[in-house]
Parts: structure tokens; C-alpha cells; sequence
């Protein structure tokens, strides 16, 4: 977690004189990362421990519109000035508002997740949480004799690399990334590669940032019958345009032996008639 500063205030009346402590909201260091479909838990609280029943939250995304994600008042949630993409599907720990926690819950995570989210307190200050989807990969057979491998990852900062590794461990030629900048800064990088059947048929997608240690990937396995079945296919077609040709031929050839019966026939008729 970051350092904590305590922010102290030396308040003087009249009759009595005390010293009050100002909480700070602490959040984590380093990005959430997620994966697509769970829940995750946006960490964030208050030091020294503070009760924030009666404080306003807001959790907010600043590069949507409306940006709020969540916003507590008195321990109520606001949902009226929720954005609609976030309805039903984030939530806080009331009961442990009282002590200080004051974390968002955020389920059933999409793509679109990813980005930078803040939570504030207008009567202290804010933090920033930011949300990294985990790589995601599928594949999907190339009609010209192999399998696509498909992966992307989103929510990083600065843009990351993306790498294609074998069974092995060893990498695979594989065009440059896409890589999309959003209106929050944060980078989305894909990338697709085209294999064919191997000794291991489990592939992996690296996406990394070596600036900030941040490694993210994700496996994929390629069943070797996925391969069989697609050469079966190609046996089938090259079986079937055969099959095609030798008809076409034999029609071809046909038609020739009739047309030369018919000449022969037509011939023979006439030396008849001479004689």
C-alpha cells in the first residue's frame, strides 16, 4: 500500500483546546487485475480509521459520461446518478462503513471494465484504482490450414508488449499487435496468430510491461482433433473436386465418341450410296 501522511490540525477556542487528525483515503499501489466474467474488490479505506456513515462517496470512472459508478450518502446508495453500464453490478460493504472501509465491489466484470476508477470523499480527498482485464484468448479454424489463435487485454499503462509463445516456451512469428489508446489513457492491445498442429498444441499469450513488472497471460489449448477434423475436410474437397474434374472428363470423352460414332455412321452411308 502507499505511505500513509497523517494531516493534523491544531484547532484553538475560546475554553478548550484539542488537536484533530484528518483521515486520508488509502488505496493499492498497484493495478486490480481481472478476469472477465468475476468479481473483484476495489480496495480502498480510511486512516485512521474513520466512521464514513455519514460521508458522501463517490466512485467514479472520469472518462464516462455520467462518470459515477457508485455513490453512497448517509450509507444509502445513489443509483439515479449511477451510469446505466454499472446497474446491479456494483455494490459496497455498508456494515463496514463504520469502520472505515469503504471499498467497492464490483461483479460479473465485462471488457469494458478496464480503466481508471476514483474513489472520493468530498470532505477529504480522492484515490485512483486501476482495473486491468486479464489477457483472453480464444481460437477459431482458418479455412486455408490452420487454427487462428486470438488474444487481447486491456487497462495498461504505459502500452505494453504482446508475445506468442509455444508449448516450449519459445515465440512465434506473429505480426504486430493492434493497440488502442482510450479516452482514459489506458491502452487495449490484440493480436492473432495463425499455427498449425504441434508436438504440444497449448499456446500462450504474454502481455507485459516491464516498466512497471506487470505480467499478464493466459493459456490456450487446441484440441489435436481440431486439426484432424480440418484435414479430413481438406482430403473431403480435394476427393470431391477430383470426383468433379473426372466427371466433367468422362463427359467431355462421351460426347467425342458420340459425335465421332455419328461421323463414322454418316460416312459409311454415303460409301454406300456411291456404289
Amino acid at each position: 500500500l502507499q505511505s500513509i501522511q497523517l494531516d493534523c490540525i491544531l484547532v484553538i477556542e475560546t475554553k478548550n483546546m484539542f488537536l484533530t487528525c484528518q483521515s486520508q483515503v488509502i488505496g493499492p499501489s498497484q493495478p486490480i487485475v481481472a478476469t472477465l466474467g468475476d468479481s473483484i474488490i476495489l480496495p480502498s479505506y480510511l486512516k485512521p480509521v474513520y466512521d464514513a456513515t455519514t460521508l458522501t462517496v463517490e466512485w467514479a470512472r472520469p472518462d464516462l459520461d455520467p462518470r459515477f459508478v457508485y455513490v453512497s450518502r448517509g450509507s444509502l446508495e445513489l443509483e439515479q446518478l449511477k451510469n446505466a453500464a454499472y446497474k446491479g453490478r456494483t455494490s459496497m460493504f455498508t456494515d463496514e462503513l463504520k469502520h472505515g472501509n469503504i471499498s467497492l465491489k464490483l461483479s460479473k466484470v465485462k471488457q469494458a471494465d478496464a480503466g481508471r476508477y476514483r474513489c472520493f470523499i468530498p470532505e477529504l480527498e480522492k484515490d485512483t484504482v486501476n482495473v486491468v482485464i486479464k489477457a483472453v484468448g480464444s481460437y477459431r479454424v482458418d479455412g486455408k490450414g490452420g487454427v487462428v489463435l486470438q488474444c487481447e487485454s486491456a487497462g495498461w499503462y504505459p502500452e505494453p508488449e504482446l508475445l506468442w509463445l509455444d508449448g516450449e516456451g519459445k515465440l512465434l512469428s506473429a505480426g504486430p499487435p493492434e493497440t488502442v489508446r482510450g479516452p482514459d489513457d489506458l491502452y487495449t492491445v490484440s493480436s492473432r496468430v495463425i499455427v498449425e498442429k504441434r508436438h504440444s498444441n497449448t499456446f500462450t499469450c504474454r502481455v507485459q510491461q516491464n516498466n512497471i513488472n506487470q505480467t499478464r497471460e493466459t493459456m490456450i489449448h487446441v484440441p489435436g482433433s481440431l486439426y484432424d477434423v480440418f484435414t479430413v475436410q481438406s482430403i473431403y474437397i480435394l476427393t470431391t473436386i477430383g470426383l468433379a474434374v473426372g466427371l466433367v472428363v468422362s463427359i467431355v470423352l462421351l460426347v467425342l465418341a458420340v459425335v465421332l460414332f455419328v461421323r463414322r455412321r454418316r460416312q459409311n452411308s454415303e460409301s454406300h450410296i456411291i456404289i
